[in-house]
């Protein structure tokens, strides 16, 4: 098949696409390479500020709409795929469904419908805008500037003409999949995060290390959104009490190589506060033998079908005290951490090595094709 993305996020789709190329597929890529990530991708479409920035933006969109089309699949990256306003959007979405086969749309960052499930009270225990019956840190900070514009009626009714007109929806992680679970449920497919394990060599951890070192990976804008400045704070008073068994390693909004180099000389990554999954960065630090402080509520578990390899510490939200005892634990108990490092590898292998999850995306499509042929 001839398989177009347009737009990427934490290299989910490039490392998808990779695995579709390896299958012999044919794959093409647009993205901005998330910005200071700077990920592989066949064409650049990105946008500077002000309004040359938005000039140039729009001229190289059209150079480039000839060449988005005639595909069998063509994947977007989120229902706002254009750093566009949602009208210009939908322009562009409509272009896509006339000259393409399939629109599949990947549900794997904010939009309406994930807010919404946030706030609703009953879909998620906690999330990145609620804990419990109460707003979460974000929501309260100067990070959030903005954040409700994704409930207005005019993002509403854009969120329904685009998830009105995919063909299927492909969830990477829990959260957006119960989020689509109650939006368009009859669209919905569970594929995963695609990890690319066999380039990602592992860190033997044969022996408990004399010193454990957490890693934290900052995101400039994202830290109260994410919890890592909670994770971080934690991390910092275990340190101050055990000095001699523990170390942080903090970096903040670094090229993906170079945050990959630093992460790999580390034992522990703290990853997301408020997420019931393990994301990219909590998967590649698995995949890499590191022991993953992030989400790992049972209703993943429960999604993924897995009853045994468990590893990952399940990051809670309620109270830093409770949080600060969860890191501390793992670092007093520094013996386990071989077994752990282990089984993070044989998780992520198993779940999301980048061939498994494109093999369920290729079933999923086959499944649209056969209800519509052509």
């Amino acid at each position: 098949m001839r398989i177009l993305f347009v737009g990427d996020a934490s290299n989910y789709h490039n490392c998808l696409a990779s695995a579709l190329g390896e299958m012999g597929h044919e794959t093409f890529l647009i993205s901005d390479g998330n910005r200071w990530l700077n990920t592989e991708r066949d064409a650049t479409l990105s946008r500077n500020p002000g309004l040359s920035g938005a000039v140039g933006y729009v001229a190289k969109l059209l150079r480039l709409l000839p060449r988005m089309r005639g595909y069998d699949v063509v994947y977007l990256v989120s229902t706002n795929f254009l750093q566009l306003k949602p009208g210009k959007v939908r322009m562009v979405f409509d272009y896509l469904k006339r000259n393409n086969r399939l629109v599949l749309l990947s549900a794997l960052s904010a939009d309406y419908c994930y807010v919404k499930a946030c706030l609703d009270g009953s879909t998620f225990r906690y999330s990145d805008y609620r804990i419990g019956d109460r707003p979460a840190p974000y929501v309260l900070s100067d990070e959030s500037s903005g954040w409700e514009n994704w409930l207005t009626p005019a993002l509403e009714q854009h969120s329904q003409h685009i998830v009105g007109g995919v063909d299927g929806i492909v969830a990477c992680l829990y959260e957006y999949y119960a989020s689509y679970r109650i939006a368009a449920p009859e669209k919905l497919c569970y594929g995963g995060t695609p990890i690319d394990t066999r380039t990602i060599e592992p860190r033997q951890l044969d022996t408990p290390p004399e010193r454990v070192r957490l890693f934290i990976g900052l995101y400039r804008g994202r830290t109260i959104l994410k919890g890592t400045d909670r994770l971080l704070a934690a991390a910092k008073r275990v340190c101050e009490r055990h000095p001699d068994k523990c170390e942080i390693c903090a970096v903040e909004s670094v090229p993906y190589k170079e945050y990959i180099e630093l992460m790999r000389s580390s034992h522990i990554m703290l990853d997301q506060l408020y997420s019931y999954t393990p994301s990219t960065n909590a998967l590649l630090a698995m995949a890499s033998g590191l022991v993953a402080v992030s989400g790992a509520e049972p209703e993943y578990y429960d999604l993924i079908g897995e009853r045994e390899c468990r590893p990952i510490v399940n990051a809670l939200p309620y109270d830093d005290d409770a949080l600060t005892g969860q890191i501390e634990q793992v670092v007093l108990n520094a013996d386990r951490l071989p077994e752990l490092s282990r089984m993070s590898r044989e998780h992520v292998v198993k779940h999301n090595d980048n061939r498994t999850v494109a093999r369920k995306h290729l079933d999923f499509i086959n499944k649209l094709m056969a209800k519509r042929p052509e």
